[in-house]
């Protein structure tokens, strides 16, 4: 639905790990990152991991190869391409980093779907190091935001995408997890919806400050539960149809016409093989 952006967290909620101490523990590294965690805030703590992995011979290739083996369930790949397919706009807003996103993406081929990931940047430098860099560069005016780590507020990032929208009269559907994703949610209006998935920080979270949130809570525990109710969240557009010729030129028993809107959604995006 072109009125609808569907933004989602990315670990532990599209992928079914955390990222970063997955890499760690892949390349046996955990107790280090452990050492550094105790030093270091967790952005920086990650910068500093990549750093030591490169020193001690670990190449990016390696990450990459960590990074590809993390699970997505195929469930949470049908509703991404779906709420695409249903004309969504989609962003991830998630305190990892680009390279670690984009390289679970492109092994999933979704990438492309999203219209833009708000994340902190990752670049590899001419001796194949990654460097990890805060959201929030250092050199600017802290974002004050007592919720949030000092490298990303996801509520600004919210509130400014808001901002750009303001014309539009977009909804937004928010789907995550975590205590970072807490932030953003107190951000949503009346209208638009909040997915937590269950036994996870948020939905605890914002069940304890229920009268704040002024999105509807629609909690899922599993993959095949968050589809569902992210498409049901989701009318599909009249333009879809349109632009696909249901409901016009056909014969009053055609089976094309007897399907419901998402039917037809699912037809299209099945025969477009896009279902990993």
């Amino acid at each position: 639905m072109a009125d609808t952006l569907v933004i989602f967290d990315f670990d532990c909620t599209i992928a079914e790990v955390d990222s970063d101490p997955w890499v760690a523990q892949q390349l046996g590294a955990t107790h280090l990152m452990e050492n550094l965690r105790s030093q270091l805030p967790w952005n920086d703590m990650m910068d500093a991991l990549m750093e030591a992995l490169h020193a001690h011979g670990n190449s990016i290739q390696e990450v990459e190869e960590a990074l590809r083996r993390i699970p997505l369930q195929p469930e949470k790949i049908t509703a991404i391409k779906l709420a695409h397919a249903l004309g969504c706009e989609l962003r991830i807003v998630s305190d990892a980093n680009s390279f670690f996103i984009k390289t679970i993406l492109d092994e999933y081929n979704v990438t492309h779907l999203f219209k833009e990931i708000h994340t902190n940047p990752a670049s590899i430098d001419v001796t194949g190091r990654l460097h990890i860099k805060p959201f929030h560069p250092k050199c600017e005016a802290p974002h004050g935001c007592p919720l949030c780590p000092p490298n990303m507020c996801k509520g600004k990032i919210i509130s400014e995408i808001q901002s750009g929208m303001e014309q539009l009269r977009r909804r937004i559907i928010y789907v995550g997890d975590g205590c970072g994703d807490f932030c953003p949610t107190l951000r949503l209006k009346e209208g638009d919806c909040v997915l937590p998935r269950e036994e996870y920080p948020l939905l605890a979270m914002l069940m304890q400050n229920i009268t704040d949130v002024k999105a509807s809570v629609h909690p899922w525990g599993t993959a095949k539960i968050m589809e569902e109710k992210l498409v049901a969240l989701i009318e599909a557009p009249k333009k879809l149809e349109e632009e696909h010729g249901f409901g016009s030129g056909c014969d009053e028993n055609c089976a094309k016409c007897a399907m419901s809107p998402l039917e037809q959604v699912k037809e299209i995006v099945a025969r477009k093989s896009v279902y990993v």
